[in-house]
């Protein structure tokens, strides 16, 4: 931690990383996210153990085997419900953080992770193989809560010229996760259960104080608003971000926070609310969850020998970790939009490589062309841990006020896990039918949300809410323009929740800054000093 802090320390005095924050990262995202991402793959190495399991407990029961159909089938099912109950879990996470927080939503969610492995512990002994599809499901609901509530709880709490760097946090420790499916799946080293990072974060998570703005904007507890601030900053000067807070109170004091169906509803947003969209749908769909599910068949259909794979697969987890330190720590120099239009163009270009590869070596016969493709894998996931990973999800967060920002994650999270399960269950058949061309498929995926990026949006590093939004605005109509009014200069009067241009009142805003910090807060006669 204090290597990482003085680091930032020699940056610019606005940047104020602390132990505070850098801990909260940390045990959010080796809690959750490294689960999320140890689920995703876990199924990868142990396969043909899984499929064995399957196909001797119906031999035991009706006394006939599985045909290749059905156990390709139940595989597929066993892999995918995990995408079933993301989806379930995105869905609910919005009425979650309303009603718990942030940081309650996270610390209570945690329950389901330890029945999920009960479940999955005792399948084997119970000889019981649907207990792993219930447990899977179960660890899905939370991985589909964890990942919505974990970036929105640190990009509450990061000031914003740090919130590109906290928010890849949890993307390192997804490919963390991934790694550790892939070392653990080892044939040597399978059946262990992956629970004791989400009991840590149960200890220590709830000695952290709640998300900031959550307390303020949504609870009106200016003291605990205060406190909070004060231990995750530390010395520094908070007053800045309590003016800069008040001021979106005031625009949403008269606004519940928004159902999707408003959200979906509002033109103001529209552009924000597509671009979530793309950007949530290309993540799944460019063929990264093909290759966490599906590593040692591709490695095996490109000649890889039988007894190297599970080696060579663990070893692309060194990859990912290499490949998202990376992205954190470059994010708030280059920007948002660099490591997504890089990522994913990368990801385009090595998904079309593994066709022309896996082509040359059946056609050609130039057998070094199988070390080509296991480049080309590398490539994929480096491109994705590099940005696409976790800046979908830190976009999400930074496009939207706080009264839309739960309606808006249910959307990327739910496109995001329909998705998932799309690539998860269709894979499979895809690569039985089309063969080595069904990754030209995810290289034309990849190179349009890339096209979508450079074209669309916006650069948002250091941005506030307010300059974010006049850039969307550009984009849309003149309901837009009028929505977007520099609150430095313009007074603002109450209108579908975003505030109109007030006629009346187009005076400029006189009012120093000592004053707007002394103005008292709803429902509260205290004044912030």
């Amino acid at each position: 931690f204090q290597k990482i802090r003085r680091t930032f320390a020699a940056g610019p005095r606005t940047m104020h990383l602390t132990s505070s924050l850098l801990a909260v990262a940390f045990l959010t995202s080796f809690g959750s996210s490294m689960l999320y991402g140890y689920n995703l793959a876990v199924v990868n190495s142990p396969a043909v153990y899984i499929k064995e399991f399957y196909n001797k407990t119906v031999l035991s029961r009706n006394g006939t085997w599985l045909t290749e159909e059905t156990l390709t089938l139940m595989y597929s099912l066993t892999v995918s419900v995990f995408a079933i109950g993301g989806l379930l879990g995105s869905l609910i996470v919005g009425m979650l953080v309303t009603r718990f927080g942030r940081k309650g939503t996270v610390v209570n969610s945690t329950v389901l992770v330890f029945i999920a492995g009960s479940l999955m512990g005792f399948s084997r002994l119970w000889v019981f193989p649907e207990t792993v599809i219930i447990g899977r499901f179960i660890t899905g609901i939370h991985s589909g809560i964890s990942l919505s509530v974990v970036p929105m709880y640190l990009g509450e709490i990061a000031p914003k010229n740090l919130r590109g760097f906290l928010g890849l946090v949890p993307s390192i420790f997804i490919g963390t996760g991934v790694f550790a499916a892939q070392v653990l799946g080892l044939h040597e080293l399978l059946g262990k259960v992956f629970i004791v990072p989400t009991f840590i974060q149960l200890m220590l998570l709830p000695w952290f104080p709640e998300s900031p703005r959550y307390l303020l904007i949504e609870k009106h507890n200016v003291h605990a608003t205060i406190t909070a601030l004060k231990w995750y900053r530390n010395n520094c000067d908070i007053q800045a971000e309590i003016e800069e807070m008040q001021e979106e109170q005031h625009s949403l004091s008269s606004v519940e926070t928004l159902s999707v169906w408003r959200l979906l509803h509002d033109d103001t947003v529209r552009w924000q609310v597509l671009t979530v969209a793309v950007i949530n749908i290309g993540m799944q769909l460019s063929g990264i969850d093909a290759i966490w599910f599906y590593t040692n068949s591709i490695f095996e259909n490109a000649g890889i020998p039988g007894p190297e794979i599970e080696y060579t697969t663990a070893g692309t987890g060194v990859i990912e970790i290499i490949a998202g330190l990376v992205g954190c720590f470059t994010i708030e120099k280059l920007g948002r939009r660099p490591l997504m239009i890089g990522g994913f163009a990368v990801m385009g270009i090595c998904s079309a490589g593994i066709t022309l590869s896996l082509i040359l070596q059946v056609c050609v016969h130039l057998l070094f062309m199988r070390y080509i493709s296991v480049c080309c894998v590398v490539g994929i996931i480096a491109g994705f841990c590099i940005g696409p990973a976790g800046v979908p999800f830190l976009i999400t967060a930074e496009l939207f006020k706080q009264s839309h920002r739960p309606a808006a994650y249910i959307i990327g999270g739910s496109l995001n896990w329909l998705s998932n399960f799309t690539v998860g269950f269709v894979f499979p058949f895809l690569q039985r039918s089309a063969g080595s061309y069904c990754y030209l498929v995810f290289a034309t995926i990849c190179l349009s949300v890339a096209v979508y990026v450079y074209i669309v949006l916006p650069e948002t590093k250091n941005k506030t809410f307010m300059e974010i939004s006049r850039m969307f605005s550009k984009k849309g109509s003149v309901l837009e323009t009028q929505a977007l009014v520099h609150v430095d200069q313009l007074k603002l009067k109450k209108m579908n929740g975003y505030g109109g241009l007030d006629n009346t009142a187009m005076e400029p805003e006189t009012s120093s800054p000592a004053l707007i910090s002394n103005r008292p807060f709803p429902g509260n006669t205290n004044r912030i000093g």
